[in-house]
């Protein structure tokens, strides 16, 4: 089937973000069963000593982009290199992760090289030439099958669905030349605020503890934070939370917020509404905690806690504290 398979990972700060193994990992089941190589690409600024990384989850070889004007991602700096790269190499499939940059990116690099688009799929089957991208669609509801006619396939990969798998292949290192004219860039980075809180972003938190309108207001969020910290995991926040100003956006999870797919997510005080099953209902393990048994959560959820949270997560978490 496939002459090449491109997996464009992420990195940031000179550290791979964990959808970037992901993205090669799938590169690499798809091509143990194509005789397809595996080209990882890497965008950045004095990043070379950390390429050959990609190695150990089966990328053949990895081309590396290293440059200043790359040190900070910009939509239009990055579609440069890497469309130009697309074009001399061509190859038949580009994965890259749904995370929020890899969504901006493959829009318009999808464009740029007229590729097909497939967005923020849960699964890839390939059966000889044919390959068949799968994502949800109406909140969930529905699979969608899409197929591509022709040229380069392109699909991005929800976060934290596919498993990232150490297959050590040595990958070569190349690198690709760069030639950027600054004055034709749209944007430029003049000012990084980063989160120095240090917690692991929802789109790559392995258990999230997420607060809805139940919660009453910003100072109860104290008592899922504290939960948190236990289980190590990330607090999220439903639309209304948000809303009301008692959670930044950065902490919302829905349809309208961020799509996460963790192994363990509880709702605290979420009444269910579907745009927020629409950002969570594909984690592996959903628990849900409402005062309200009629709520629609309930009917998400693995397991269900019909008890006011005020009472039960003070009560769990104590719990886990002697079992840590």
């Amino acid at each position: 089937m496939a002459k090449s398979i491109w997996a464009v990972a992420e990195q940031r700060d000179g550290k791979y973000r964990k959808i970037s193994f992901e993205v090669v990992s799938e590169a690499r089941r798809i091509a143990d069963k194509t005789g397809a190589d595996v080209i990882a690409v890497v965008l950045g600024a004095g990043i070379e000593g950390i390429a050959s990384e990609l190695g150990k989850y089966g990328a053949d070889t990895v081309l590396v982009a290293d440059d200043s004007a790359l040190e900070v991602y910009t939509t239009d700096a990055y579609v440069s290199v890497l469309s130009a790269a697309i074009k001399e190499k061509n190859p038949d499939m580009v994965l890259v992760g749904a995370s929020v940059q890899g969504k901006d990116l493959s829009a318009r690099l999808a464009a740029a090289v007229d590729a097909g688009l497939a967005m923020d799929c849960t699964e890839i089957k390939v059966d000889g030439d044919e390959v068949i991208a799968v994502r949800p669609i109406f909140a969930g509801k529905i699979f969608s099958d899409i197929g591509f006619s022709n040229g380069i396939k392109m699909i991005s990969i929800r976060p934290n669905v596919f498993a990232p798998e150490e297959n050590e292949k040595a990958g070569s290192v190349e690198k690709i030349t760069v030639s950027i004219d600054a004055d034709a860039l749209k944007t430029k980075v003049v000012d990084v605020q980063a989160d120095t809180s240090g917690k692991v972003d929802l789109t790559e938190a392995e258990i999230i503890v997420s607060g809805g309108r139940g919660m009453k207001g910003p100072e109860n969020f104290s008592i899922i934070e504290e939960l948190a910290d236990l289980l190590g995991a990330t607090v999220g926040a439903s639309r209304a939370a948000v809303d009301a100003g008692w959670r930044p956006e950065d902490d919302q999870v829905g349809q309208t917020g961020k799509v996460v797919t963790p192994n363990l997510y509880i709702a605290c005080g979420i009444s269910g509404a579907i745009q927020h099953l629409a950002g969570m209902g594909s984690s592996k393990n959903i628990v849900a905690v409402n005062k309200d048994e009629d709520a629609p959560i309930f009917q998400k959820a693995d397991y269900g806690v019909v008890e006011d949270l005020f009472n039960f997560v003070p009560a769990f978490t104590e719990v886990v504290k002697k079992n840590i």
